[in-house]
């Protein structure tokens, strides 16, 4: 029997957090004892170690989840126990009531084992209590709200960088695999060349799921974050960017296919191949300058003067060999859309 959990992961969480984690922690139980003196602040200091997230965003959703399965879990307990008395049946009913309501309303997985908790310490602990169940509520706004604050104020963390790096990185790989197509079609391949022509085209659309990934990631880190404002020109300009990319790698892949699947070694000899060529090198130069550099730090690149890109007109095709005019067909059309993308018309 293999387990498929484990105790350890792969990478640490960024140490910032588990700092800013503790920060809120301590805070939110100074201020749940100074406004509620009477009761250790549990409740304060759970839901501030609960509540922190890497972004802003996800601080006020996991919130905003807490608080509401706290609220919902008093609600029930406070009426259950008010008919039926706080016995341990009641307890244990209450519990499986809980955890049917968070069920039928299809609550996220951290409101839905928070109602069953609250409900249960409601009514196992507030039974002697008088007020025990409202300053549990005070106490977890209290532990929410300090999370959230000290999350805003901290440092809140941007992943503008990983994003840019991602789409640059998959734009050049575009461009090289337009160069690949190019020496492929000015020199003989073997059937071993092409093939690897294929896998690396391939590899373009987990690279692709990876930059959208990481745009979408980058757009979350920015919202209700203090420096958005600052940091929005340059995630725009990445998202323009990656907007063009699905097409280019699509045609990419295409392009890669048709010639690995009508390849002839004839085709260095058609005119029209040999036209397509310059024009798919020229595409290629075009997208890296389109594209940003690892590394770069700019707030936003700067656009690229329509003078200095390549590309030129659409050609002017010669009628090329019967049996090469599916092929040359296919490339054409593919080098239309990649031209329409890099030039924006």
């Amino acid at each position: 029997m293999r387990i498929t959990t484990s105790l350890r992961v792969s990478r640490r969480l960024p140490f910032l957090q588990t700092v800013k984690t503790s920060v809120a922690v301590a805070l939110a139980w100074l201020l749940s004892q100074l406004l509620l003196p009477n009761d250790l602040p549990i409740f304060a200091a759970i839901a501030a170690l609960l509540v922190v997230q890497p972004s802003v965003n996800q601080t006020l959703g996991r919130a905003i989840e807490r608080t509401a399965g706290v609220i919902g879990g008093v609600i029930i307990a406070s009426s259950i126990g008010f008919f039926l008395g706080q016995s341990s049946w009641v307890v244990l009913g209450t519990i499986v009531v809980s955890i049917l309501v968070g069920w039928a309303l299809r609550l996220s997985p951290v409101s839905a084992s928070q109602i069953p908790i609250s409900a249960m310490l409601v009514l196992a602990l507030g039974a002697t209590t008088p007020g025990y169940a409202l300053d549990r509520i005070f106490e977890t706004f209290i532990g929410a709200g300090v999370a959230l604050i000290v999350n805003a104020v901290i440092v809140p963390p941007v992943l503008i960088a990983p994003a840019r790096d991602a789409v640059g990185l998959l734009a050049r790989e575009v461009a090289d695999t337009f160069d690949r197509i190019v020496h492929a079609l000015q020199a003989p391949q073997s059937p071993a060349n092409l093939m690897e022509l294929m896998i690396k085209a391939r590899l373009l659309r987990p690279m692709l799921e990876s930059a959208e990934k990481a745009i979408a990631q980058a757009e979350e880190s920015l919202m209700l974050n203090p420096r958005q404002a600052k940091l929005r020109l340059g995630l725009d300009a990445d998202q323009q960017m990656i907007d063009r990319l699905p097409t280019l790698v699509t045609r990419a892949i295409g392009m890669t296919r048709a010639l690995h699947d009508h390849y002839d070694h004839a085709l260095q000899y058609e005119p029209s191949v040999q036209a397509f060529s310059k024009e798919l090198a020229r595409a290629a130069h075009d997208l890296r300058l389109l594209a940003r550099a690892e590394g770069d730090t700019t707030v936003a690149p700067e656009p690229v003067a329509p003078e200095v890109l390549a590309l030129t007109a659409p050609l002017r095709i010669v009628t090329p060999h019967p049996d090469h005019w599916i092929l040359i067909g296919s490339l054409m059309e593919d080098l239309r859309r990649v031209r329409e993308e890099i030039v924006g018309d």
